[in-house]
């Protein structure tokens, strides 16, 4: 996926979620993240697959059990997000060939995540760190570990946040919270995807 960009859709349902991945995959942005505490979330999750399967990288987020990657596998999810760090869920994720994003926040917890085979990883909340915090940990970190910030990171501060060495974001209720209407999520998404490509 070019843009390094995830949308975080959560608590949105199965009625939805069609016509919002259709904005966001228009707008450019072609990974989808719906949190396994959203309604029905693997039911989305399948359906996501079925209609974007080739156009877009669908997984769930907050996953936090070997049992949630295995039912995220089979309705065909390929990228499997957390909260935490959890090395069981990384190895069960790349068993199924999975992308792997766990949370992590310390310099401990991202050289276990590498070292179990993430593929990148989620400072969450990334507020807490801050761009110093995440200066600091990329001089420790392999060049090559993508890192993605979540929580408090929007097209306000994308520039800060690049300038620091992230990789990517996450973006949560900036782009969809419960009550949002599709044209609400294709506004932001468009604004989203002009600030990142303005500072990439």
């Amino acid at each position: 996926m070019s843009r390094k960009l995830i949308a975080i859709l959560r608590g949105i349902t199965k009625d939805e979620v069609i016509d919002a991945a259709t904005v966001l995959i228009d707008a450019g942005i072609t990974s989808i993240e719906v949190p396994l505490n959203s309604p029905e979330a693997t039911v989305s999750i399948g359906m996501l697959v079925e209609a974007f399967g080739d156009q877009a990288l669908i997984g769930a987020g907050t996953v936090l059990t070997v049992e949630d990657v295995d039912k995220v596998a089979a309705v065909g999810g390929r990228m499997i997000v957390s909260p935490n760090c959890n090395p069981a869920v990384i190895k069960a994720s790349k068993s199924h060939s999975m992308f792997s994003y766990p949370g992590v926040m310390t310099a401990t917890e991202c050289f276990a995540a590498l070292e179990h085979g993430a593929d990148g990883l989620k400072f969450f909340p990334s507020f807490l760190l801050g761009t110093a915090g995440l200066a600091a940990l990329k001089a420790v970190l392999p060049a090559s570990a993508e890192t993605y910030a979540v929580g408090g990171v929007g097209p306000d501060n994308f520039k800060e946040w690049m300038d620091a060495g992230i990789t990517g974001f996450g973006i949560g209720t900036g782009i969809f919270k419960p009550g949002f209407t599709t044209d609400d999520v294709a506004s932001r998404a468009a604004a989203i995807v002009k600030a990142y490509d303005s500072c990439s």
